[in-house]
């Protein structure tokens, strides 16, 4: 390929990848707002909302609840010690965003074993 070619090639190329980058922009601002927001919920509810606890697990919740139960939290209809505070912290968009990233995550059947001083029936 002569230099006149690979000039060519490289300004093409490079035109093709920045109007795909602009072409995203908007989807991975909201896309980065939305993984910033899932890793608070990670201290209590697990990574990608796997929780290994007595927290609710919200990987592969469907979308629609975890919007009723946010609105719950955020009106106060739904008690808690410290789910109203986040969710008051939310736009509506925020938990909407939330819902869809948590109904894509996939849910862990893996279960951890009770300590071992307790004894199963």
């Amino acid at each position: 390929m002569n230099n006149a070619h690979y000039t060519g090639f490289a300004g093409l190329l490079s035109l093709l990848l920045a109007t795909s980058v602009w072409a995203d922009e908007s989807y991975a601002r909201l896309s980065i707002h939305t993984h910033v927001l899932a890793s608070s919920c990670a201290a209590c509810h697990g990574t990608n909302g796997n929780s290994v606890g007595g927290t609710p697990v919200l990987a592969g919740l469907n979308a629609e609840h975890f919007i009723r139960q946010m609105h719950a939290f955020k009106l106060g209809e739904r008690a808690s010690t410290i789910m109203h505070h986040h969710a008051k912290g939310l736009t509506d968009q925020e938990i909407i965003e939330l819902a869809d990233h948590f109904s894509r995550q996939q849910r862990l059947t893996a279960q951890i074993p009770p300590p071992a001083n307790n004894k199963s029936p």
